[in-house]
């Protein structure tokens, strides 16, 4: 077998943790010729994962702008990525999930001629607008991918639905289990500045209800209700609110307006990966819009409350490990009230397996390629 080129893509915090562990394990072996590509869709967020996993790129677009829109960031995905394919030519190109650097840099490598690998494909709500661009970015880079790899048997029958063939799927679990076992083995006796700062910050005799939020579609009247909710969790007896609070004036606005100066509500600056591990091993509840907290805390038995009204990973709640409180104040509040108070309830949803994988989803992946050219 000739060696094979691999060109790993990312541009965002999310993808970097889910894509570490595949470009360790195919940069490890010597049958492929692997280089990064980051886009700097994030940049500093996206950089603390690089360093903790040891990933250095072969190349940096660096497209981070202030206040850059879908539009321009969408299209400097695309024009970025044209030397970069031309002076590697590689043979497959991976890029993940939902992101503007996912689909762009798959449409790029459709013009070169490159293979075009969709890790944690086959996620799917049919609603293009929840959440939104994500659920669009899936679908458009379905359409581009030669392989799938989906994290699920329920995602591979969304891609079967929509006429893909089974030839090129393959069901793998989620990388994100494989780069939380990793970053659990690293951090375990690991200690560093922002970790002694988060044990500085905890309140003793605490359960810690941990929070984070950014999504499009709960701007504005969302992220009130969100954190009037918070405001009213935090009043219970022996309950400690901390929130790692994003970047994005849309987010801080509501946030610093309704939440600054209670006193068991601990705002944060948003953490590097291997601290915000560490503080979900520490809590006793998520509440979160994000998608890759819904896969990771169910691997440490955290129940999460999801503040969405849909979600592209419907297998975690029909595992019962989460739940659709939608950004509605009083669904939140009671349902964690439920979980804060009731053993039985929290035991339920706490001790159910994850139905993500086992932490093999790169080992599974790579075989997949080798046998394709055995």
């Amino acid at each position: 077998m000739k060696e094979l080129k691999i060109l790993i893509v990312f541009g965002t915090r999310p993808e970097a943790i889910k894509m570490a562990p595949l470009v360790k394990l195919f940069a490890a072996d010597p049958r492929f010729e692997t280089r990064v590509c980051v886009t700097a869709q994030h940049r500093e967020m996206l950089d603390q994962v690089l360093r903790f996993f040891e990933i250095t790129p072969a190349y940096d677009l660096d497209l981070m702008k202030p206040g850059q829109d879908l539009y321009h960031l969408t299209a400097a995905v695309i024009t970025g990525m044209k030397p970069v394919l031309e002076s590697f030519s590689p043979d497959y190109v991976f890029v993940h999930g939902d992101t503007s650097t996912s689909t762009g840099a798959a449409l790029a490598s459709f013009y070169a001629g490159a293979r075009v690998c969709h890790v944690e494909a086959g996620l799917r709500t049919y609603n293009k607008r929840s959440p939104f661009p994500e659920e669009v970015n899936r679908q458009l880079t379905a359409r581009i991918a030669d392989l799938h790899f989906a994290p699920t048997n329920t995602a591979a029958a969304n891609l079967l639905s929509e006429g893909i063939s089974s030839q090129q799927i393959c069901v793998t679990g989620n990388t994100v289990i494989d780069a939380l076992l990793w970053a659990r083995k690293k951090i375990a006796g690991y200690e560093d500045d922002e970790i002694r700062e988060l044990k500085s910050l905890i309140q003793p005799g605490k359960k810690i209800v941990l929070v984070t939020g950014h999504r499009r579609e709960n701007f504005g009247d969302g992220f009130l209700q969100i954190c009037r909710a918070i405001r009213r969790i935090a009043e219970m007896e022996n309950v400690q609110v901390i929130y790692p609070v994003h970047l994005n004036p849309n987010v801080q606005q509501p946030v610093r307006s309704l939440l600054t100066g209670i006193d068991t509500v601990t705002l944060i600056s948003p953490l590097a990966y291997p601290a915000f591990i560490w503080l979900m091993e520490k809590s006793t509840l998520l509440l979160t819009d994000s998608g890759g907290v819904q896969e990771e805390a169910p691997s440490l038995g955290k129940p999460v409350l999801v503040m969405r009204n849909t979600t592209e990973r419907p297998e975690a709640v029909h595992a019962g490990t989460v739940k659709l409180v939608g950004a509605h104040e009083d669904t939140i509040v009671s349902e964690a009230s439920l979980l804060l108070t009731d053993p039985v309830a929290y035991a339920r949803m706490s001790q159910n397996i994850n139905p993500y994988g086992d932490g093999t989803a790169c080992a599974s992946i790579v075989r997949k390629i080798l046998a394709l050219n055995g």
